[in-house]
């Protein structure tokens, strides 16, 4: 039992802390819960920054995780605008940028990640631009907006979900852009050569253009402002913005600095933890970008960056803190949004962990369910344009048995055929 006098302190105000939060109070506990977000926004959700809010499409109230009431009806104590900035062990104590010392008696580091920066000349010009946080994008939504009306171009460096969903909206409003990406086609590393076509001709349909095998290596301007971006094989692309969308680094300063284990870069880096998201200080736990987890059913450790692993962890997290025996094995899961595209990923298929690559489907209408094998048993699937199949395919993941690739190219085979009897799994 979870003595009621205990303080459960949550350091980051995004998905992962705002649900943890919430599944504390669900559960059943009533000592003090607080959150301590380094923005000065109420905890909000990542996905429409690159999508429906960045479009137009969805207002700003619509990103937020919670009504702004509901934290005090829930008696969450909120510190917003307040970064932690040391972390004591010994004390379990958390120190605030105002000076305040928060103490805890158990804690989870919810502090997401931030975005890779270009180590280039120029990225300290006006029109330089990521993508990570609520007034990034609505800063982004006016500059996309901007380059619709006054026919500018949009420089991206980077082919990846949020170099392209960015591409997309940028175009909705009809401003010109061009990709830069150092890899032969986007999204390579996720989705390989096989399927990274697909959204070349996607993008391309819609007046984007790519340069691919180069990446940026200077950006030029005049009185602040952003005039072209050039790449390392002499070209020179005409931009009045760029954004980098390079990728995330995970936020680990503050764990690092407080001696608990840490992945190296190299591996994805983050925070260690194990299948119950504990740290290596038992009272310390993590959850959501930071967190790289030892996942029973991928057998290696992972590190998620996708909203569902954020919308999950947090709770499994908050269960963990209050004793339950948690065992976090969801399959990875992230969707994406790119003009009339939709799309739905399920699994976990790196470079070199599959032999094959099985649709089903249309591919050239973008209607279609793509299948990533390995000696016949599926690593991971993706649906596009086609609904309603995304716990099917975590089935047929997680049973691990062989399948018949020419079964699954056939749309008259139901994919719930294919799933093994109780018998067989």
């Amino acid at each position: 039992m979870v003595d009621a006098n205990q303080t459960f302190v949550i350091v980051g105000g995004g998905l992962a802390g705002a649900k943890a939060a919430e599944t504390l109070r669900a559960e059943g506990f009533t000592g003090r819960v607080i959150l301590i977000c380094d923005e000065r926004e109420h905890p909000y959700e990542r996905p429409p920054l690159s999508k429906g809010y960045l479009t137009g499409k969805e207002d700003r109230d619509s990103v937020f995780v919670h009504e702004p009431g509901w934290y005090a009806q829930a008696d969450i104590e909120l510190h917003l605008g307040q970064p932690a900035v040391h972390l004591d062990r010994a004390a379990r104590s958390v120190r605030l940028g105002d000076g305040t010392c928060v103490h805890y008696d158990k804690l989870l580091l919810a502090t997401g990640a931030e975005p890779r920066r270009l180590d280039i000349p120029g990225t300290g010009l006006a029109g330089v631009h990521h993508l990570r946080r609520l007034a990034h994008a609505e800063r982004l939504r006016g500059v996309l907006a901007s380059l619709g009306r006054d026919n500018g171009h949009l420089v991206i460096a980077g082919a990846g979900w949020i170099g392209l969903e960015v591409a997309a909206a940028a175009r909705s409003y009809g401003a010109e852009v061009t990709v830069v990406e150092p890899e032969p086609t986007p999204l390579h590393p996720v989705l390989g050569p096989e399927l990274g076509q697909l959204f070349t001709d996607l993008h391309s349909e819609h007046g984007v253009r790519f340069h691919f095998g180069a990446r940026l290596t200077e950006i030029t301007g005049q009185d602040g402002m952003v005039l072209a971006a050039r790449t390392d094989d002499g070209e020179e692309h005409p931009a009045h913005a760029v954004l980098a969308a390079i990728g995330a680094a995970p936020r680990t300063a503050l764990a690092e600095a407080a001696g608990l284990a840490l992945v190296d870069r190299a591996d994805g880096g983050g925070i260690a933890v194990d299948a119950s998201l504990r740290t290596s200080d038992p009272e310390i736990f993590a959850a959501g970008d930071v967190a790289a987890a030892e996942h029973p059913w991928v057998g290696t450790r992972l590190r998620v960056e996708h909203w569902a692993n954020a919308l999950h962890t947090g709770p499994a997290a908050a269960r963990a803190m209050l004793g339950r025996e948690i065992t976090y094995d969801r399959v990875p899961y992230f969707f994406s949004d790119q003009y009339d595209v939709g799309l739905e990923y399920s699994g976990y298929a790196p470079p070199g962990s599959y032999d094959q690559v099985v649709c089903r489907g249309d591919v050239g209408k973008c209607e279609f369910i793509a299948f990533w094998l390995a000696e016949g048993r599926l690593l991971a699937g993706m649906n596009v344009n086609v609904w309603d199949v995304t716990e099917t395919l975590q089935k047929l993941i997680r049973s691990g048995a062989p399948l018949d690739p020419e079964a699954l190219a056939d749309p008259a085979v139901p994919l719930d055929a294919l799933l093994p009897s109780p018998a067989q799994s």
